[in-house]
């Protein structure tokens, strides 16, 4: 079964030109941690969220993905 999608945080990073390294540098977390978050594996609480959202600079909407069509 495919995972589904939920947060956009790889593809921000790639548009900001920023690495999973950088990030987890940033939020003092580990490397694992936010690869499994750009990968869907895994998703951050609502408090990291925002917090990812204040380091990469974005408005916390624009790390998840939409549910509507």
């Amino acid at each position: 079964m495919a995972k589904k999608a939920i947060n956009r945080l790889k593809v921000v990073l790639v548009e900001q030109g920023r690495t999973n390294k950088w990030l987890a540098e940033k939020l003092d977390k580990n490397t694992a941690t936010v690869s499994r978050w750009c990968t869907n594996e895994m998703q951050p609480s609502l408090e990291t969220l925002v917090e990812i959202a204040n380091v990469l600079n974005v408005d916390v909407k624009d790390l998840l993905v939409s549910t509507k069509g």
